[in-house]
């Protein structure tokens, strides 16, 4: 049964946020806002809360997963970052964007694309998520809140507890979110926009 914390979008409450951290670190699977949707996550290093989350959104090992960064230095320990992608995210976070990049050995081998060996990263404009990575002192393992069958992200977090509550050992309510999907950048190989989103990326034409 997930428990259920009400935290402030802009003044998250420190109490909650360290709570918050302390059931990942035991592995368990939340649910969180970000600045485009609510969002599922676990501990990076912790293989059954990953599978439960493959479980609950019924993914396959073709699935992108995101690593949710706090800062640039955090991207460049798991991911081999160039000196364009470096100025490219640097421009465009903290913001609604997901960028595809070749991950590092950092990155456990079960969370990567299995041919092209690349992680997602985020460094959302989320005050929540934000304190959430800087309390737990990594990233978070995440992929979008999307049921089966569905294409569109859940946005509300009395219907989440109504259809998880017994999946998910924590749902952080952070009030509506009005839901969009991020743009994602890839970086794997030359620069380029592969899903126009909510972010905008003028330096790409986008």
């Amino acid at each position: 049964m997930a428990q259920f914390f009400e935290i402030h979008p802009e003044n998250p409450q420190a109490r909650l946020i360290y709570q918050a951290a302390e059931i990942l670190r035991q592995g368990g699977v939340i649910v969180y806002p970000t600045d485009t949707s609510y969002a599922l996550a676990c501990h990076i290093g912790d293989k059954q809360a990953l599978d439960k989350i493959k479980r609950i959104r019924q993914l396959d090992d073709k699935h992108n997963f995101t690593l949710l960064c706090k800062d640039l230095a955090q991207v460049s320990t798991f991911t081999k970052v160039s000196n364009d992608t470096h100025r490219l995210i640097k421009n465009l976070t903290p913001g609604p964007f997901v960028f595809i990049i070749t991950a590092t050995k950092e990155v456990p081998k079960r969370m990567l694309h299995t041919k092209r060996k690349t992680i997602g990263i985020r460094i959302p404009d989320n005050n929540i998520a934000l304190a959430l990575v800087e309390e737990l002192g990594e990233p978070l393992l995440s992929t979008t809140l999307i049921l089966p069958d569905e294409e569109l992200a859940m946005i509300d977090p009395y219907e989440i507890r109504e259809k998880l509550e017994h999946e998910l050992d924590l749902i952080i309510d952070a009030g509506l979110i009005d839901s969009e999907p991020s743009t994602v950048i890839s970086c794997a190989d030359e620069i380029e926009i592969i899903r126009q989103g909510k972010g905008e990326a003028p330096m790409l034409g986008a």
